[in-house]
């Protein structure tokens, strides 16, 4: 069973409860001098870092969705600021390059990204290499999308295809 970002933040809001619970039981404690009082110290301790993990975890989701049609690639630049690059096969027809480039901006985006405050946009360029012979290699941009560095679920996702240089590769 595999939970979401909404139920690890429900568990991590229970806990919390607890947590506020069990502090108080150990003022009490404390004030009273009960014995067990230091035992109690142990157990709102750890309930405090499983909250903290379960928080963490109703952040940033662990697992990424795939995009079906999506085809393996490599990261050639990424420097987690606001542009990225991936390499894929040169024989990646169109319907597999828009799925690649939309899972890449799955896996690629994270609200962590430094966009030294000149973009708010996310850009993943994806390229091959053309050997036109043997010693000359020319990289050619293919594709290109263009999504938010503040949102995962971006409605204004812009996914571009270059058919022209797509007839390159072909005709290559």
């Amino acid at each position: 069973m595999s939970l979401t970002t909404t139920e690890f933040g429900l568990l991590a809001q229970g806990m919390g409860v607890f947590v506020l619970v069990c502090a108080l039981i150990t003022g009490l404690a404390f004030a009273r001098s009960w014995s067990w009082r230091f035992r109690f110290v142990g157990v709102t301790s750890f309930s405090v870092v499983l909250t903290a993990g379960l928080f963490a975890l109703s952040i940033t989701p662990f697992i990424v969705p795939t995009v079906t049609g999506a085809v393996p690639y490599d990261i050639v630049f990424d420097r987690f600021g606001p542009e990225a690059v991936i390499t894929v096969s040169p024989k990646i027809t169109t319907e597999q390059l828009d799925a690649t480039l939309r899972q890449a901006s799955n896996r690629l985006f994270s609200t962590g990204r430094n966009s030294q405050n000149t973009t708010d946009q996310l850009t993943i360029r994806a390229r091959t290499v053309l050997h036109l012979r043997p010693g000359v290699s020319q990289p050619l941009y293919i594709g290109e999308v263009k999504r938010s560095l503040r949102r995962r679920d971006d409605p204004k996702m812009e996914v571009q295809i270059f058919q022209d240089e797509l007839a390159k590769i072909s005709a290559g």
